[in-house]
């Protein structure tokens, strides 16, 4: 399943507001690759391209390339909704559909791509999700019971079973620790590590001691002032980017200098 990403000269415009420019960069496929930097400086914006979902704001728009294992997520013809099945989505907060029960949750997306299923096929889809999300033995006796019943860092895990469920290549995930506890963002770390084994996956984190325990490589990104795009200023393997970085800048944000 896993897949590189590769990125071309990426700009990313909002109407006429430049939001990112001039991203170049490479994910390497069954590894983990972190976006930091301050806030506002184009790191979510960034992520979203990735799987196109910035177009949902009206006058959003890219130029350059977003290829996954060589074909362009942008190319003429392309079916944006294809892409999103591709590359899955965990957002900042745990957003389970309130009115369905943690099966339904599961089998949101596949429902979604109108995907008929035997209910035994249906089932066994259920298990292997929540199994792969290390949630099926804290849930497997209650499956017919609301989602949002689920404790906040359940209904996280929850949203990547549902994520993982459609079969994607890569995963994105922004921010998907910020609003849990402490023992709830351990879990969802020990879950990035096993999910490398089977997928691509980026995350947008703030959280410097996160983004050098779970990831292979980090990008960090920053942004002259407001008003200006945000740039990638430097990206490589994690343990440089915490010891020993190239750039001023990326030294000064790493050790609190500033952000």
């Amino acid at each position: 399943m896993s897949k590189r990403i590769e990125v071309n000269d990426l700009d990313v415009y909002y109407g006429d507001f430049k939001a990112v420019e001039g991203v170049t960069l490479t994910v390497e496929p069954r590894s983990v690759t972190a976006f930091i930097g301050p806030s506002g400086c184009g790191k979510s914006t960034f992520l979203r391209t990735l799987n196109r979902m910035h177009e949902v704001i009206p006058g959003a728009r890219v130029d350059g390339e977003v290829l996954i294992d060589g074909s362009n997520l942008y190319g003429p013809g392309v079916d944006p909704v294809l892409v999103r099945r591709q590359v899955g989505m965990v957002f900042q907060r745990p957003n389970p559909f309130p009115t369905m029960s943690i099966r339904e949750n599961v089998l949101a997306g596949v429902r979604l791509n109108n995907r008929k299923m035997a209910k035994s096929e249906a089932d066994d889809l259920v298990e292997k999700s929540l199994q792969g999300a290390n949630l099926w033995n804290e849930v497997k006796d209650r499956l017919d019971r609301p989602g949002s019943g689920l404790s906040g860092g359940q209904q996280q895990r929850l949203c990547i079973a549902r994520a993982i469920a459609v079969s994607p290549d890569v995963l994105l995930m922004d921010e998907p620790c910020s609003a849990l506890d402490p023992i709830s963002t351990l879990a969802i770390e020990d879950l990035i590590e096993q999910l490398k084994n089977d997928y691509t996956i980026v995350i947008v984190t703030h959280n410097m001691q996160q983004a050098s325990r779970v990831s292979d490589r980090t990008a960090f990104f920053n942004i002259a002032g407001t008003g200006k795009p945000g740039k990638l200023i430097e990206f490589d393997d994690t343990d440089v980017i915490f010891s020993n970085p190239k750039v001023q800048a990326t030294e000064d944000y790493v050790s609190g200098k500033f952000g």
